[in-house]
């Protein structure tokens, strides 16, 4: 066994060990999820994790070139079991993020979007400096509340200045607004998608567990790893 298949099979074993491997009741399959499983047990449909990893090594590489292009890369992830890890991960590589319900838009009307953000950094900004002191004492709690508002809703994207070059979605189905504004601005979509997922709404789809916690987390990292490798290919190209 070669470097290559060794690295592949390891892969593989995590991937079963988070359960990445697991999908729906067969009465819940997209009929685009076919191709990708392999059988069932106990009713529930299993994915074919060599073709799992094909697809996901096909999302890194399309990562990567995002991250040579120094483009950004928004996370999104609107189910509960993935908003902490969605913002953990995406705070790493310091991307932008959107952990919980998703913002009608935050790209379609993007420049309307930063307004609210730089509402949000000019109050901060005051609140930081002590310049608040020229309000009562009820005006200022006021303005705290609207700074915890807006920092409820857009501080994951403070430091989205421009549109992203992808966006990286948490099974893109449920979040179909999110998907929808993104291929609307042409800009591509790679997603984790169960077996109930239609993987033909997005460029790279990931088929695998969307549901599991460690599922989750497996795949966010390894598209998260893949931008920081990206990053450095490009940072030691320079170097020299």
């Amino acid at each position: 066994m070669n470097s290559t298949e060794k690295s592949s099979k390891t892969k593989i074993d995590e991937m079963f060990q988070v359960g990445a491997h697991f999908g729906f009741a067969k009465s819940r399959r997209h009929p685009s999820a076919i191709p990708f499983i392999f059988g069932k047990k106990s009713d529930v449909e299993i994915f074919d994790l060599e073709k799992v990893e094909q697809k996901l090594n096909e999302a890194k590489e399309f990562v990567a070139k995002i991250a040579s292009e120094k483009k950004q890369i928004l996370f999104v992830g609107g189910k509960k079991e993935s908003q902490n890890i969605i913002k953990e991960v995406a705070d790493k590589i310091e991307m932008p993020y959107v952990s919980g319900r998703w913002i009608g838009g935050t790209l379609t009307n993007f420049e309307e979007i930063r307004s609210r953000v730089k509402k949000l950094q000019d109050l901060t900004s005051q609140k930081d400096k002590g310049e608040l002191g020229k309000y009562t004492k009820k005006e200022r709690l006021m303005i705290d509340r609207q700074i915890e508002k807006l920092e409820d809703r857009f501080g994951g994207i403070v430091s989205m200045d421009r549109k992203p070059g992808a966006v990286f979605i948490i099974d893109a189905d449920k979040e179909s607004i999110a998907r929808d504004e993104a291929i609307k601005n042409n800009i591509p979509v790679i997603s984790l998608m169960s077996t109930d997922c239609d993987m033909t709404r997005v460029q790279y789809a990931i088929p695998a567990n969307d549901t599991s916690v460690k599922s989750i987390r497996f795949f966010s990292e390894e598209i998260a790893s893949a931008y920081g490798e990206g990053l450095k290919q490009v940072d030691s190209k320079q170097a020299k």
